[in-house]
């Protein structure tokens, strides 16, 4: 992804670059379209088109947005490019299987790539607020969904999927006081080993720690901030100051941790970690199948509801104040949705609602819940649709979304074309013979 498109120019140094696009006082090097072509190339991406033709255009787009961006005084906080260079690295680092790696890859000391995203995700963020400024005023009227969709042709509806509406309560096998007791132990056991200098943090975690991502770099996090990790993980995090000591054992919802500060920068940490989470024994996990059978039995009698039981029973957070309704949040959506596609759902619970029929309860069957966990669960099929055409009827949102997508689309295309006319643009020999998307680059010389 980004780390060989950069291994790549960063081995290509000795490349004479030249400039082929200006866009105003902007230029564009032949080196970043190499650059987002290698990418592209690694990710799978394919072109409709000639890339020497479509990367160009949309950096000289790009240009537009930023160039308008500083005249409306539109920008990227330290905080929010921090972040997202600092999300990047952490996803190229389990990519490449740690930050030593990584470096050893690129040919890049971590501190020159940090330098090198800094600049692309910096107008990467700029970019996206920009095109949210000139659209922040579009909306679309109920009318409007109904005429686009009256008018469209068959072929361009949207296919709405078979969708499913589950309710789910869990328990949680009772984990015994000597195993907690044993887990405790062997933590305290690791940190007296690394205080003593015995044995490195990073080792223990790459062999004992039971978070499979961090252990394969030694148990490294990564730069976070209080509001990415649980507060009780935030809390010790932020409290170390010596990197030579190891934290007090601090229990999650993920189970029980101890900590190594490696840097703050900030208002983030980066800290080494080692998880363990206390076995379940067989006997508890046929305890809590057999309690969840008797309670669906119970249901099934019709002596309380499963909307009853959820809120009463369930031991799961994010649904039993909602009678036991399983939920998510697009990224693109304003409001959780209820309605799952069936690749949505947890396998397990996917497993038991593909054949079940509405209103109908499963038996009991076990599951790793979102902190990593086994836990008990039962589950009922609240609603199932067939996939079809969408209908403003029944699928009005997504109607409304595709509609209003397309509309703030048109709106960047006309603000394009009204930039084009009246910004600088000169396209270099060898690089002028395109069928651009946006016809309306003013070749001046």
């Amino acid at each position: 992804m980004v780390l060989a498109s950069i291994a790549a120019v960063a081995q290509n140094n000795n490349v004479i670059d030249e400039i082929i696009w200006l866009v105003g006082d902007e230029a564009i090097f032949k080196s970043e379209v190499e650059e987002q072509r290698l990418q592209a190339q690694i990710q799978g991406v394919h072109w409709d088109g000639d890339p020497y033709c479509l990367i160009p255009e949309e950096l000289a787009i790009q240009k537009l947005f930023l160039n308008q961006a500083e005249i409306d005084s539109v920008s990227a906080t330290p905080s929010e490019v921090s972040e997202r260079v600092e999300y990047y690295i952490q996803m190229l680092s389990n990519q490449y299987g740690g930050l030593e790696k990584l470096e050893e890859t690129s040919g890049m000391k971590l501190n020159d790539l940090r330098r090198k995203l800094e600049e692309s995700q910096h107008n990467q963020i700029v970019t996206a607020k920009m095109r949210n400024k000139i659209t922040e005023n579009v909306t679309v009227t109920p009318a409007e969904v109904r005429r686009v969709v009256k008018d469209m042709p068959q072929d361009e509806i949207p296919y709405v999927p078979p969708l499913y509406e589950v309710q789910i309560i869990t328990i949680e096998p009772k984990v015994p006081q000597e195993e907690i007791d044993a887990v405790k132990a062997e933590l305290r056991d690791f940190s007296e080993r690394v205080q003593s200098g015995s044995t490195l943090f990073s080792t223990l975690a790459l062999l004992y720690s039971e978070d499979e991502v961090t252990a394969r770099r030694g148990g490294e996090v990564g730069f976070v901030g209080k509001g990415e990790v649980v507060p009780e993980f935030a809390t010790v995090a932020f409290s170390l100051t010596d990197p030579s000591k190891v934290s007090k054992i601090v229990e999650t919802e993920y189970g029980f941790h101890i900590m190594q500060l490696i840097e703050k920068r900030g208002d983030r940490v980066n800290v080494r970690h080692i998880l363990m989470k206390p076995k379940v024994p067989d006997t508890a996990v046929k305890a809590a199948l057999a309690r969840l059978d008797s309670i669906a039995d119970d249901i099934r009698n019709q002596k309380f509801t499963f909307e009853e039981a959820a809120p009463a029973l369930s031991f799961d957070k994010d649904t039993r104040n909602n009678k036991g309704l399983m939920m998510y949040h697009p990224e693109d959506a304003l409001t959780s949705i209820s309605k799952f596609e069936l690749q949505q759902l947890p396998q397990e619970v996917a497993r038991k609602v593909v054949n079940m029929h509405v209103g109908e309860i499963s038996d009991s069957f076990t599951m790793l819940n979102k902190q990593g966990k086994t836990v008990c669960a039962i589950v009922k099929l609240k609603s199932h649709s067939n996939g079809h055409k969408a209908t403003v009827t029944e699928d009005f949102q997504k109607l409304q979304t595709m509609v209003l997508e397309k509309k703030c689309e048109d709106v960047i295309m006309k603000w394009i074309r009204e930039k084009q006319k009246t910004t600088y643009v000169k396209i270099f020999d060898g690089w002028n013979e395109c069928d651009f998307r946006y016809p309306g680059w003013v070749l001046k010389e």
